[in-house]
């Protein structure tokens, strides 16, 4: 039976419609002459909702919602990598060609190119029994990642039919099941999957590896986890964009995902320039290679805005069920409630605090739930790490997005705008961030990096804590009238800022530092520390202890010692124990 409703009030994205009974909650339909796509909110007796993801000038009451028959889903195929799209999985590049300047509306659905072809290597036999989730194809989607063609969920059976190995498109098919009640299944290329539903898993993992950054504040004091979720919260102009492009540069995902929701378009044609230039330090291909961008600026419908979240995390559970390490950077978490906040009102709900919705806390915790690490239906072992960027207005981190989101992150990196105007980047403040995975990894560290790392870094902190209450005394009477080993935890605090925490995204030597490297130059600082404190005990004055040169050649270790050149740290240690060690001899004679 064919199912049309007709349209009958139009406010903004959310639209109205009569004779609507026989259609489903959360079912994808298309509106007007236009044919622009919507999903269904709401279903009242014979009225519907529906939330509408072009923008709807030039619709009239009267026109016809027609039924796709499906929720809103993605097109999960070859393509995806190394691709642009808009919130709801349409390919800019695409729109571009056929409108250079706008995207215009009722473009429809269009998704991934069918007519490319790709070489298809089939893994399988005639006669061979496959279950849901089994891999039985690969293409090689980039030089560095290999896509595996799985079994859509539901479908099992023998295999009675196999394409040969060669050139495809993702609609051809490659082969047919018959599952046990005789029914043949034809499989290709493309999985479609309902965006808001996650991707089932056989087994959730315990977090148990490190997803390495390079960047010298998380790695250590502030680790986040393959599999795991961190939030990075901070006013304009803090560096929320920059850390999410360090970490999508750097971090040792084997895939990027990087949504750019609700950004403004300037920000985002930055990235979308700049990524495609970048080389992958590991592959030395280019980082678009293993990237995904989902574009969807401040200007674009607000309903495609919330949309974009969940077509970027499907992505990456389709990409975990192969078994691979995904990273998601969702820039910002906080435009997307936004979006959900301007609906809402359209919707009439009833207001929650500052006007979001009541159950904003709830689709915050199915999104960053979706994280973690997983064995596929078939055993293959993947993880998806969150890592969501948050804008409080006014840098306030008590408003509701932001203190929702703390409750369901384990990483909080909160930036700050004194330490950013202070050109102190990464501006993440060292008092106020946490990270609930050190414990955690405690075993992985100490096997793949330092035995007494986790006892340094809290040495470290402790040391950063102390400077932060005697900086009290200090701005009240002045630093002269504290004791010696006061002093000193001044000057090694900031050692500790000014060589460790902060760190020069531009610099080529700075803007990745190794792992090793970050051990021996924490150990190295602590090391400065435990010999000038012995000085003091001795009764040997701070002016005499503090030596501006030894200090500063540890500071400038980030620059002048190579990640692959880590022994030239060595020579800065001897340097230490030479100096204190003839001071000591100088003040006993």
């Amino acid at each position: 039976m064919h199912k049309e409703g007709i349209v009958t009030f139009i406010n903004g994205p959310v639209v109205k419609a009569e004779n609507m009974s026989f259609f489903k909650v959360r079912e994808m339909v298309t509106i007007g002459k236009q044919r622009l796509i919507g999903e269904v909110i709401s279903i009242n007796n014979n009225e519907a909702t529906i939330q509408v993801y072009e923008e709807t000038e030039g619709l009239k009451t009267g026109e016809i919602v027609s039924s796709t028959g499906n929720p809103l889903s993605v097109k999960l195929a070859p393509g995806m990598i190394g691709n642009m799209f808009d919130g709801i999985q349409r390919p800019l590049k695409t729109i571009e060609e056929l409108s250079p300047n706008f995207i215009p509306e009722g473009i429809g659905l269009i998704s991934l190119d069918e007519e490319k072809k790709w070489d298809v290597n089939i893994l399988v036999e005639e006669g061979q029994y496959l279950n849901q989730g089994q891999i039985f194809a690969e293409v090689p989607e980039s030089l560095v990642i290999k896509h595996k063609i799985m079994v859509p969920l539901g479908i099992e059976g023998k295999v009675i039919f196999k394409k040969e190995n060669g050139k495809y498109s993702i609609k051809e098919v490659l082969i047919k099941l018959e599952d046990k009640y005789g029914k043949v299944h034809d499989l290709n290329m493309i999985q479609e999957w309902p965006v808001r539903t996650p991707r089932p898993v056989s087994k959730r993992m315990a977090i148990k590896e490190l997803l390495v950054t390079g960047q010298r504040v998380l790695d250590i004091f502030f680790p986040i986890a393959k599999g795991g979720t961190a939030a990075v919260p901070g006013g304009f102009g803090t560096g929320k964009t920059v850390i999410q492009h360090q970490l999508a540069k750097w971090s040792n995902a084997d895939i990027i995902i990087y949504i750019g929701c609700g950004e403004r378009g300037n920000e985002m044609t930055a990235v979308l320039e700049e990524f495609p230039k970048l080389i992958d330090p590991r592959s030395k291909r280019p980082i678009m290679e293993r990237t995904i961008l989902i574009a969807n600026t401040s200007n674009m419908p607000v309903a495609a805005r919330e949309a974009s979240i969940y077509t970027g995390i499907t992505m990456a559970e389709y990409y975990r069920d192969m078994g691979y390490d995904v990273a998601i950077m969702a820039d910002s978490t906080s435009r997307w409630a936004e979006a959900l906040r301007e609906i809402s009102g359209r919707l009439e709900e009833m207001p929650a605090e500052e006007g979001y919705p009541a159950y904003l806390p709830s689709r915050l915790a199915e999104f960053y739930e979706r994280a973690g690490l997983a064995k596929s239906l078939t055993g293959e072992l993947g993880s998806i790490t969150i890592i969501g960027a948050v804008s409080p207005p006014g840098g306030d981190f008590s408003e509701p997005v932001t203190e929702s989101t703390k409750r369901f992150v384990n990483a909080f990196l909160a930036l700050d705008k004194s330490l950013a105007y202070a050109r102190h980047y990464p501006a993440i403040n060292y008092l106020i961030s946490y990270s609930g995975y050190a414990n955690m990894l405690a075993k992985w560290y100490q096997e793949n990096v330092g035995e007494d790392i986790l006892e340094l870094r809290t040495k470290l902190l402790s040391i950063l804590q102390e400077e932060n209450k005697l900086m009290e005394i200090v701005q009240l009477v002045g630093e002269d009238v504290l004791p010696n080993d006061q002093r000193l935890i001044l000057e090694i605090a900031k050692v500790i800022k000014i060589g460790f925490l902060q760190q020069n995204a531009l610099h080529m030597t700075d803007s990745f530092v190794s792992l090793q490297k970050q051990y021996k130059m924490i150990k190295t600082i602590y090391h400065l520390y435990e010999r000038a404190h012995k000085c003091i005990k001795l009764g040997i004055p701070i002016s005499q202890v503090k030596d501006e040169k030894l200090y500063n050649e540890i500071i400038k270790i980030k620059y002048t010692v190579e990640n692959n050149k880590i022994e030239l740290i060595d020579k800065v240690i001897e340097d230490i124990d030479l100096y204190f060690d003839e001071l000591e001899e100088k003040y006993k004679q």
